[in-house]
């Protein structure tokens, strides 16, 4: 057991970056829902989230004993999506086009509609967190590699179960900050004590915190992105080795999102769909 304290200490150490972008990106994900929606459609991912684990992790552990070449190629494929993702939230940003899923949420009146797109957001949501499953247990496999089998199975399987747990509980709290505001509002009993001042700050605050995290979450796609292909492609991780690995991530995920998104869009044209 101390063995594995300590090395799920330091597989921990290794996947927090990418647990920060697995946060940042969530949580623009499972924003813009009507308040009484909110708990509901983030149980809906998280549970998703846990499904995802469970397939994740026994076909990590047959591939890296049997088949390590796969996991790269599962990598890079989880790569392009992700820099997919984060090219077209840039692409929207200038190009016009219909109204963001957010948007519809809010404007949609009946109940059914409602219903299907938030469905259709945690879909997107759970596919997501599925890619960024599979980097952060392999980040997690490649820090016990020479391990036990025992061993890596215990640690890899902690670090899963931290990361949903983590991840979805922060961004519980996050969604929830309003009304967490509101209730200290209405429990203050005149409008100039802390609590009321606390609690106004904290309405105030949600929606400056989630348009952050929004920005902060695209960024995110396109570095854990960058990085798939920059650790993973020996052309690559050599090129330009003046810059800051941080700025080439970024870069390469860039390119690699427009690229893909301009694909998607042509074979869309071709097939008329």
């Amino acid at each position: 057991m101390d063995d594995v304290a300590s090395m799920t200490k330091i597989a921990t150490k290794k996947t927090a970056g990418i647990l920060g972008d697995d946060l940042a990106v969530n949580a623009e994900k499972a924003s813009g829902f009507a308040s009484s929606r909110e708990i509901p459609v983030l149980w809906a991912i998280t549970k998703g989230s846990f499904l995802n684990k469970i397939i994740i992790l026994p076909v990590a552990f047959l591939l890296s004993s049997f088949l390590p070449t796969a996991i790269t190629i599962i990598l890079l494929l989880g790569g392009i999506y992700l820099a997919f993702e984060g090219a077209e939230k840039i692409y929207e940003l200038f190009v016009p086009h219909h109204h963001s899923k957010i948007e519809a949420i809010k404007e949609t009146q009946t109940k059914e509609e409602i219903l299907a797109l938030e469905k259709e957001r945690i879909k997107s949501a759970i596919v997501t967190d599925f890619i960024l499953s599979v980097e952060i247990v392999i980040i997690a496999l490649g820090s016990v590699v020479g391990e036990a089998l025992t061993n890596q199975i215990i640690v890899v399987t902690v670090i899963a179960i931290l990361a949903t747990v983590g991840v979805y509980g922060i961004v519980a709290l996050i969604i929830r900050m309003d009304e967490a505001g509101y209730n200290l509002m209405a429990r203050s009993k005149n409008q100039s004590g802390f609590f009321f001042k606390l609690g106004q700050g904290l309405v105030k605050a949600l929606p400056i915190v989630i348009k952050s995290l929004g920005i902060i979450g695209t960024i995110a796609l396109l570095l854990v992105a960058g990085g798939i292909f920059t650790h993973n492609i020996e052309f690559i991780h050599h090129l330009f080795p003046a810059l800051p690995d941080m700025v080439r991530d970024f870069a390469v995920g860039l390119v690699v999102g427009f690229v893909a998104l301009m694909l998607f869009k042509l074979i869309k044209k071709i097939l008329g769909k």
